[in-house]
């Protein structure tokens, strides 16, 4: 792969997508460039997917510090900034908790120079920080599971006696920055109480305030939003068959479904009083009672956005519209029902339910099999796969098949 280096020409790209790496950050690059726009794409892995799709104009390769990519997306932002004073951008499109971050911190450095695919700060600030976000859901008569916020391990005693167990560990941000290293944390299941314990621990000690909560086991939706100058521009909803990790991770077989009368009443209402602009993700999970239980907001481009450009909905260009100071054009009905699968997730995910059995909400074993096969027989669609753009599903596919024999072949011989 070739760099751009300082001695070539200044070049004019429509748009930047950060995160190459991301599914979500392929489907931009493709949804764009099919547009007619010139996309350019950065990360700090060579081999990210997007990089080799046929609608990637040129790709940038930020200096990765340490063996993990994510450590410094601080480092990542100041080279875009360098790339900033020797290209012309005309949208800056982020993909990721840490580059949000750490976008934030620069938006007013780069303001004049490029638009941001970013929300105000009000809104993120209380977007990104589940607390804030579930206070003023409680404020506005929605639901919020049973739980307590913890600092230390200290308090868990406390926490155990009011929601008990099985529970959820959830960090309060996604995105953890301390003496230990940047880094995305991430939610865990807790069964007894020395796993309680240990979870609680790993995180408060990279400098995360947790929530101690109420696990619920229903049936996880979601409504997204285009959402800019008070009016909403799109609106679509999906429901997840399946998540890696199974407790709630990453959709790795999910379905897009006309927006539920209450989840996407509950939704709008909430980012409506925050003012969340750009696209963001409102997530729910139906309790015992039936009723939608708000989990967390992502206020950027999720994978939900492929499914959704498959169905005709063109987030990427409606970010892009709305970041450049365009004319937003408002997405037309849509066809629901369509599927879509992550399979190097999927495969993963069935893994741990077929190694890891008998905890809460998870299916038996054969019944995780049986469930794996049959997603094999139903007509969906594949991330990263395109019959016009083949490059990035085999990009793809080498990297699972070089982090699977890394992590289970190397590392168990060792």
């Amino acid at each position: 792969m070739t760099k751009r280096t300082a001695n070539k020409p200044p070049t004019m790209y429509d748009a930047l997508v950060l995160d190459a790496r991301q599914r979500q950050s392929l489907g931009a690059v493709r949804a764009l460039g099919r547009r007619g726009l010139r996309v350019a794409a950065a990360d700090t892995i060579a081999t990210a997917p997007a990089f080799s799709s046929r609608w990637c104009a040129d790709r940038f390769v930020a200096p990765q510090h340490g063996d993990d990519p994510d450590a410094d997306p601080d480092a990542n932002v100041a080279f875009v900034e360098q790339l900033l004073t020797t290209h012309r951008v005309r949208v800056v499109i982020p993909a990721a908790d840490g580059t949000i971050e750490a976008l934030r911190r620069a938006r007013e450095r780069l303001r004049p120079q490029v638009g941001l695919a970013l929300a105000n700060e009000a809104a993120l600030e209380l977007a990104v920080n589940k607390e804030k976000t579930l206070a003023v859901a409680e404020q506005l008569g929605l639901h919020v599971p049973r739980s307590v916020i913890l600092h230390g391990v200290d308090e868990l005693p406390a926490a155990l006696n009011e929601v008990g167990l099985p529970a959820v560990v959830k960090p309060m941000q996604s995105w953890a920055e301390s003496s230990h290293g940047n880094q995305r944390v991430v939610s865990g299941l807790v069964v007894s109480r020395d796993e309680a314990a240990m979870a609680v621990e790993r995180l408060t000690s990279l400098g995360a305030t947790v929530s101690f909560q109420q696990l619920l086991l229903g049936r996880r939706e979601s409504v997204s939003f285009m959402y800019a100058h008070g009016d909403v521009f799109a609106r679509f909803a999906t429901w997840v068959r399946r998540t890696e990790p199974p407790l709630g991770g990453t959709s790795v077989v999910w379905q897009l479904i006309e927006p539920p009368d209450d989840t996407s009443a509950q939704a709008e209402r909430l980012i409506r009083a925050i003012d969340l602009d750009g696209f963001s993700k409102v997530e729910f999970r139906r309790g015992a009672d039936g009723y939608p239980y708000l989990m967390e907001i992502n206020p950027r481009m999720t994978a939900d956005v492929n499914l959704a450009v498959s169905a005709g909905i063109d987030v990427p260009y409606m970010l892009y519209q709305w970041a450049s100071g365009d004319k937003i054009d408002p997405m037309t009905p849509y066809k629901s029902g369509v599927w879509m699968r992550y399979l190097g997730g999927d495969i993963r995910a069935t893994f741990d339910l077929v190694t890891k059995p008998d905890r809460p909400g998870q299916p038996r074993p054969a019944r995780a099999l049986a469930d794996f096969c049959f997603s094999c027989l139903k007509p969906m669609r594949y991330d990263y796969a395109d019959r016009h753009d083949p490059a990035p599903a085999f990009k793809a596919a080498q990297g699972f098949v070089g982090h699977t024999i890394a992590k289970y072949v190397f590392h168990t011989a060792r």
